[in-house]
């Protein structure tokens, strides 16, 4: 795991090109501790920077940017290739292996690029990436990201000048970056609590798609993303060719397939562990790993002090039965509040899944034993663990057949009680539609009602915080984004299977990836996460609906497997989630740190938000009149950064 950062055009001011570079490079030190290098062709203008974490080959032969053994590529890359070792046997069999000079999967994927081109390396690779690579022979600059997002890359053209690296705060080392604030992005943050790709809250700078290349040629401010591997057609592929084996045939292939992406993924020159929340995804990883390993695997955890939101105790349960090497730490209001100000440094844009907060504690409570840890993450996308996939069509089907009017009718009488009543009002409600819905997704959905059309329209709203982003960001109108040009959805006809689709490509590469690797690479940790193993991703997208959503509960296939290694009575229990108790917090030890950042005059002052609803908001949420958590901590999180990113240096 590594940051990879650099440049194309000479830099304005006659700055000195290497220590440009070099200082790129010292802004990701936290991604790669372990060494560092800057490659320049002074002749084109172009300077590649990294910063190691050795994982693979601890010897200087795995020193990047790294040279392939004609000369014509160099490559810096932030990742891991798992199946390497196989591409050096395929490269050795078609006799296009160079002369090894260590054991390290950027020389591998170095020489797959030399035999088969950047494309056809892309498509044989299996491992998560962001990389540049610069061809001397025909100069151009390529970069890539892995298939389904796991490594960022962010891009784009500062005055006439263009910029790359693994974190935007490399980018803003160099003297041509310009920190204007892109409005349609800010928007976009309220209404999903995360800038969705591929924008960035800066204008003009981009995250690379997941599953793409870009290839840039001296000037060409116009070139586009190309995909290499697409989720959508997989999983429109998936639905058109199903599985057609039996449930127990379906298991045993999904077994083979999480074993075969545990080989690659446990493949380690250091001391390797696993995050271990208790849930149905993390204590499979775990239990997998276990059964391939000599010795106990070293195992983390994160508890909180209120019970509600504990998994403390279960993961401990886990861990106990599978004979792991358990370490856990308890979560409390005054340590969330020492973390806070450490997020905007972490995440470098606005980024609002309160989650972050024991993501970040967990992954620093690991660094101190280990420097790898896989994770559970891509198990709800994938094998549909989230709520919505039960409860979105459910709910359709009775309110789909209600009349416009008795539905608009419903929907003013929710959004016009005080919100502290919603909870009574839930009840009844949920007798109506046949579906347990309390709280936050009752005013939630009370407030798009009148609007929905279709269970595509109730998607969007589940997902949705602050429906009038646009009018409280001043933004003209929000940039064309997936959510909202429904045709370049999956054609997928199960509408639970279109969610899943839907979400995993949002949600997972703009949220919870995001998360994971900030968090995880600001203390130095690698994380790895079998679930978004190629062959895993593939084989979940053929799988029928009937093996991941039964009996009103989600990951049906994934208990069966489970079950194998872990008795059902450990793990049967209902989805909480990784969340913090937000809303209690923000009324008590963050209220006064939450009320100087959302003060009407520092609003009006700074200008990029309208006081009016978010004062509402944050007052009906401080007297208990509504549960505004999260779409307060998107406002909260904009402030807090728009506060540190003054004081950042270019």
């Amino acid at each position: 795991m590594c940051g990879v950062s650099g440049f194309w055009g000479f830099p304005p001011g006659g700055g000195e090109p290497g220590a440009i570079a070099a200082a790129m490079a010292e802004r990701l030190h936290h991604r790669g501790p372990d060494d560092a290098g800057v490659w320049m062709d002074m002749e084109s203008g172009v300077a590649i920077a990294h910063r190691r974490l050795a994982i693979v080959d601890l010897s200087a032969a795995g020193h990047q940017p790294m040279v392939s053994a004609s000369g014509r590529w160099v490559l810096a890359y932030n990742g891991e290739i798992y199946n390497h070792l196989e591409l050096r046997r395929i490269l050795a069999v078609e006799g296009a292996a160079p002369a090894w000079r260590g054991h390290s999967d950027t020389e591998t994927l170095l020489a797959a690029v030399e035999a088969w081109g950047v494309n056809e390396a892309l498509k044989r690779s299996v491992g998560m990436f962001g990389l540049v690579l610069w061809d001397r022979r025909e100069r151009v600059l390529w970069l890539a990201r892995d298939r389904i997002g796991e490594k960022p890359m962010y891009y784009g053209w500062q005055g006439g000048i263009f910029l790359f690296g693994s974190e935007i705060k490399a980018l803003r080392a160099h003297p041509a970056f310009d920190a204007s604030v892109d409005r349609g992005a800010l928007a976009l943050l309220l209404r999903h609590n995360y800038v969705p790709g591929p924008y960035s809250i800066y204008s003009n700078i981009y995250k690379l798609p997941p599953g793409t290349w870009l290839r840039v040629e001296a000037g060409d401010q116009e070139a586009s993303p190309v995909s290499y591997w697409s989720l959508a057609e997989v999983a429109e592929r998936g639905e058109s060719d199903p599985f057609t084996g039996s449930e127990s045939e379906a298991i045993e292939e999904l077994d083979r397939r999480l074993s075969s992406a545990l080989r690659g993924q446990m493949m380690a020159d250091v001391p390797l562990g696993a995050l271990l929340s208790g849930g149905i995804d993390s204590s499979l990883v775990t239990a997998l790993m276990q059964a391939r390993s000599s010795r106990p695997v070293r195992t983390f955890t994160i508890g909180f002090e209120e019970k509600a939101y504990d998994e403390a105790a279960q993961a401990r349960a886990v861990a106990m039965h599978l004979g792991t090497e358990h370490t856990e730490m308890r979560l409390s209001a005054d340590e969330a509040i020492g973390t806070i100000p450490r997020l905007s440094e972490i995440y470098d844009e606005p980024f609002a899944d309160s989650s972050q907060l024991p993501v970040h504690l967990v992954m620093r409570l690991a660094r101190q034993h280990v420097k790898v840890a896989l994770s559970g993450d891509a198990g709800d996308e994938f094998f549909g663990g989230y709520n919505r996939y039960v409860l979105g069509p459910a709910i359709w089907r009775k309110i789909g057949r209600l009349p416009d009017a008795l539905r608009g009718a419903i929907s003013k009488g929710l959004t016009s009680l005080p919100a502290a009543t919603i909870n009574r009002v839930a009840g009844p409600m949920a007798q109506l539609l046949g579906v347990a819905l309390l709280g936050d997704k009752a005013y939630k959905l009370g407030l798009r009602l009148r609007d929905l059309r279709s269970v595509n329209d109730l998607y969007v709203a589940l997902v949705t915080e602050w429906p009038d982003a646009v009018r409280i960001a001043k933004a003209n109108m929000v940039p064309p984004n997936l959510l909202e040009e429904r045709e370049r959805w999956p054609r997928l006809d199960n509408p639970a299977a279109r969610m899943m689709a839907l979400d995993a490509m949002t949600y997972l590469p703009d949220d919870i990836l995001v998360k994971v690797d900030r968090a995880s690479m600001s203390v130095s940790l690698e994380t790895r996460a079998p679930f978004m193993d190629r062959d895993t991703m593939e084989f979940a997208c053929r799988l029928p609906i009937s093996m991941k959503l039964r009996d009103g509960r989600g990951k049906w296939i994934l208990r069966q497997l489970l079950y194998r290694y872990v008795p059902r009575t450990l793990v049967d229990r209902p989805k909480m989630g990784f969340s913090i108790p937000l809303d209690e917090w923000l009324r008590g030890p963050l209220r006064e740190w939450a009320e100087e950042l959302l003060a009407e005059s520092r609003l009006h002052r700074e200008g990029y938000l309208d006081p009016v609803p978010i004062r509402a908001a944050w007052e009906q949420h401080v007297r208990g009149e509504g549960s505004f958590g999260y779409r307060l901590w998107s406002v909260l999180m904009f402030q807090a950064w728009l506060e540190s990113s003054r004081g950042l240096s270019k």
